[in-house]
């Protein structure tokens, strides 16, 4: 099937490998431009890379730490500057931790929150109220099948994914008068990298 996202941008986070990689480099081969923002800068630098190599639209790399707000605005800011819209974001940044609950503290609660949740939720202020007045924008919220069908010893991972489709789910509504979409894109065990 041909997909033509000829004149979009595109922002995706968590987009130097795995997942994130392949749906930025998908974007990019479809004719978006891409923002690939990732913690670590040489896997950033190699995934740029790699997508330019294939394709002729614009593909940047913005080495920042979504987990942190100032992050996000900085990265935001380079994005805008570079190509002045953004269309289409992907919230893909994440890890899977899996403990049992009584080994779940509130540190590694909270930080699992912030890389997951609260990372989508910063992000999605960013972008939404441009989406908004254009009448065009399409939101995807990377989760794990734990966020509908959490299995034992998945803490912290199962409660994030949960609230992040809580958030797709109330969102969508939200948003789709306005022609911006919000998804939800539920991944089981994925061998990358």
């Amino acid at each position: 099937m041909k997909i033509s996202l000829s004149g979009r941008a595109a922002i995706v986070t968590g987009g130097s490998k795995g997942i994130g990689f392949a749906v930025a480099t998908r974007f990019a081969a479809s004719g978006a431009d891409v923002a690939i923002i990732a913690r670590t800068g040489e896997p950033l630098k190699e995934g740029v890379a790699a997508i330019r190599k294939s394709t002729q639209t614009r593909v940047i790399g913005v080495q920042a730490d979504v987990s942190k707000a100032a992050d996000i605005q900085r990265a935001y800011d380079e994005v805008m500057k570079a190509f002045d819209k953004v269309d289409i974001i992907v919230n893909n940044a994440g890890t899977s931790r899996a403990m049992p609950f009584d080994k779940l503290t509130d540190e590694i609660l909270y930080d699992d929150l912030e890389l997951k949740l609260f990372a989508a939720v910063r992000l999605i202020r960013l972008v939404a109220p441009r989406m908004r007045r254009r009448r065009w924008g399409r939101i995807i919220n990377v989760l794990n099948v734990g966020a509908k069908a959490p299995r034992p010893n998945s803490m912290p991972t199962s409660i994030s994914r949960a609230a992040g489709m809580a958030m797709t789910k109330a969102l969508s509504h939200e948003l789709a008068p306005h022609n911006v979409l919000v998804n939800a894109m539920l991944v089981g065990f994925v061998r990358a990298d």
